[in-house]
């Protein structure tokens, strides 16, 4: 994993972040420049991912952005957001974070 590809990770998780929150925001109060922020900002975050599956393929570049934006969504919808889950779902959650950890790290971790 190069620093360019953490950088490209990181850019794209920020930029989900801020589409999931536009995204938000318009299901709250709909507009169409609210819309037009939402689709802007996730065709910013899917192009940085086109360069990250480029540079670390398909499996491994989704993989990681599926459970570091499971992880930061949920918290920006928890903290800023203020909703709530049952105690089923944040078992839900948690087993999701761990499955994708382990589709993640499994070929690091297990002899090939």
């Amino acid at each position: 994993m190069t620093l360019s590809g953490i950088a490209q990770l990181g850019a794209s998780t920020i930029v989900f972040l801020m589409a999931a929150s536009a995204a938000k925001t318009w299901t709250i109060s709909p507009n169409h420049w609210r819309l037009a922020l939402v689709l802007a900002l996730y065709t910013i975050g899917n192009l940085i991912m086109l360069r990250l599956i480029r540079e670390f393929g398909m499996g491994i570049a989704l993989s990681l952005s599926a459970v570091i934006q499971l992880v930061a969504v949920n918290l920006v919808a928890f903290a800023y957001f203020g909703e709530k889950v049952s105690g089923l779902q944040g078992i839900g959650i948690a087993v999701a974070i761990l499955a994708v950890g382990l589709i993640t790290l499994g070929p690091y971790i297990t002899p090939r």
